[in-house]
């Protein structure tokens, strides 16, 4: 089987995201050239977790395609294609949680040292953790980066930012500044319970459905039915994690590391 037998992109999804991508055959240069091939290149290394440099020549030279790959990602082209796919406001809750990310050794050494790039150590090694808020039916709809031994509950207020809820469940939990996330109810675990985040929720005029800390004093209701739902979270998780360069870090920037994961989640959309 050879390689354009394994190609990611139906004609319909292609046709769906083509309207948002920079350039087209008409293009003077090269910048709209062979646009779904540079795309399809670009998900395979995704997909697979190979070096740039082991891209197979049918998608061209591994350098443009990453010098491409690097241009858009500086543009915010991959982040206005996944905005334009998840441009749903038809779902009812969102749910917050975060996953920690292994990083390569070849992660390390980029510009503005580990902690700029979103680069954590410990003794398990670099690691990035992701956080992210997902919609009702498990697609995600914002996510941010930190070093991975960076806390869940700060990074809330920027996944629930401009969200006009009436209810926010919380998980144990860079970004993508996604403004006005329309939803019912948002969902987390544990590590969000402090009052000032169930505070900040009900400022928004949202309620928190989130399970209470057992040193907690002051105990709050939960819907223990609506948030066995969280489960879907850890679904999108698993699902973005079959894209082998999510599952582990390469990439020496966040910026880049972001696009891999902001790629990965085009996907699941347009499947």
């Amino acid at each position: 089987m050879g390689v354009l037998d394994r190609l990611i992109l139906r004609d319909e999804q292609w046709e769906r995201i083509s309207h948002h991508i920079i350039g087209d055959e008409r293009t003077r240069g090269s910048s709209g050239r062979d646009n779904r091939m540079f795309v399809e290149a670009v998900l395979w290394i995704v997909r697979t977790g190979s070096p740039w440099r082991d891209l197979p020549e049918v998608f061209g030279e591994w350098n443009s395609v990453f010098r491409r790959f690097s241009r858009w990602s500086r543009k915010g082209i991959w982040w206005r294609m996944f905005a334009a796919m998840s441009d749903d406001p038809d779902f009812e809750y969102l749910i917050v949680d975060s996953t920690i990310i292994r990083a390569h050794q070849h992660a390390a050494g980029g510009k503005k040292g580990a902690e700029d790039q979103a680069l954590g150590r410990s003794r398990g090694g670099l690691s990035t953790k992701i956080h992210m808020a997902v919609r009702g039916l498990g697609c995600p709809v914002r996510f941010r980066l930190t070093a991975g031994q960076k806390g869940d509950a700060p990074q809330a207020d920027a996944l629930i930012e401009g969200l006009p809820a009436d209810i926010v469940m919380a998980d144990t939990a860079y970004d993508s500044d996604r403004q006005g996330l329309p939803a019912d109810i948002v969902m987390a675990d544990t590590a969000y319970d402090s009052d000032r985040l169930r505070n900040a929720i009900a400022d928004k005029g949202a309620v928190a459905v989130i399970p209470n800390n057992p040193s907690r004093a002051q105990k709050y209701p939960l819907d223990k039915h609506l948030y066995a739902q969280r489960h879907l979270i850890e679904c999108c998780f698993s699902r973005l994690k079959q894209f082998r360069r999510v599952a582990t870090r390469f990439e020496k920037t966040a910026e880049n590391y972001l696009a891999i994961i902001t790629i990965a989640a085009i996907v699941l959309w347009i499947r």
